[in-house]
């Protein structure tokens, strides 16, 4: 990964951006083909939704920092604002859906598992059958695209059914599901977590808002997830730092306001103690 040049902004990149290279599309909507080589060098992001059905596949997709194997017959899905960028070998074929997120409401109650969840496991494996009925509907959200009346319920319609069959072979995948169902109040911490991160980093905050002790709740978090509920948080964190470091031009100063630290040498410390690098130099690589 090169350096960027005076660490300019990298920009969200916003759907409009994309009409170019679209296959077929309406304004909330388009539809690409992944064919061949390509590469992505600068992590970006994306202020919407996408959705990647891979038939003969290989590379890597980076996605949040963590790096995944491209392979025949997954669904990789990214949400907005996560950091990414790919490199795929030369007999690469896959299909992209990028939703703007007005549309994705329309069918997100398909998903059958939090978006979290999605997040925390981007990367689904198919099996041949649920792969043939994706790759169906990706063509027939294709072919209503390219008609010059498309109908969006009818597109709805096929991203329901898509959202639903990624959902059915995600479950083998979300192996932390189980335990936030069986579990409702490690679903609501981790909930909570992603909603105050910037500002609360202590435990007690977080179990007083579950109406129980800070130390039942690391018990919870270490018999169930195994990991402490402070380790949680601190993962929250230093995710947000990364894609701060690698997507926009803020100073670490300004990236350590933006967390609540108190000053960026408490958050420099703080990275370097977790990552083995220094933000500085975690920038530049």
């Amino acid at each position: 990964m090169s350096k960027p040049d005076n660490y300019k902004h990298i920009p969200v990149l916003g759907i409009q951006e994309f009409r170019k290279e679209q296959l077929a599309g309406r304004e909330e909507l388009l539809f690409n083909e992944l064919l061949g080589e390509k590469h992505i060098d600068q992590p970006h992001r994306h202020d919407f939704f996408i959705i990647m059905l891979f038939d003969s596949a290989q590379g890597v997709h980076s996605i949040d920092f963590r790096d995944y194997q491209i392979g025949d017959k997954q669904v990789h899905v990214l949400f907005p604002g996560q950091v990414h960028s790919w490199h795929m070998k030369l007999d690469t074929t896959g299909y992209q859906l990028m939703v703007h997120h007005n549309f994705l409401k329309h069918f997100a109650p398909y998903f059958r598992f939090s978006f979290t969840n999605y997040i925390n496991h981007p990367v689904i494996p198919l099996s041949d059958s649920n792969f043939s009925l994706l790759k169906y509907e990706f063509t027939a959200i294709k072919d209503e695209l390219k008609t010059g009346n498309s109908l969006p319920e009818l597109i709805s319609a096929r991203a329901a059914v898509i959202a639903a069959i990624v959902s059915k072979e995600a479950e083998t995948v979300f192996t932390d599901y189980k335990v936030y169902q069986s579990r409702p109040r490690l679903a609501k911490f981790h909930m909570l977590v992603d909603q105050h991160f910037k500002e609360e980093k202590l435990v007690a905050f977080y179990a007083s808002q579950l109406n129980i002790s800070a130390n039942y709740l690391n018990i919870l978090c270490k018999r169930n997830l195994k990991i402490s509920a402070t380790q949680l948080i601190q993962q929250r964190v230093l995710l947000e730092a990364k894609r701060l470091l690698h997507s926009t031009d803020f100073s670490i100063k300004e990236i350590a306001f933006q967390l609540g630290f108190v000053d960026n040498a408490y958050f420099s410390n703080f990275f370097k103690t977790h990552t083995g690098t220094k933000p500085t130099e975690f920038r530049e690589k």
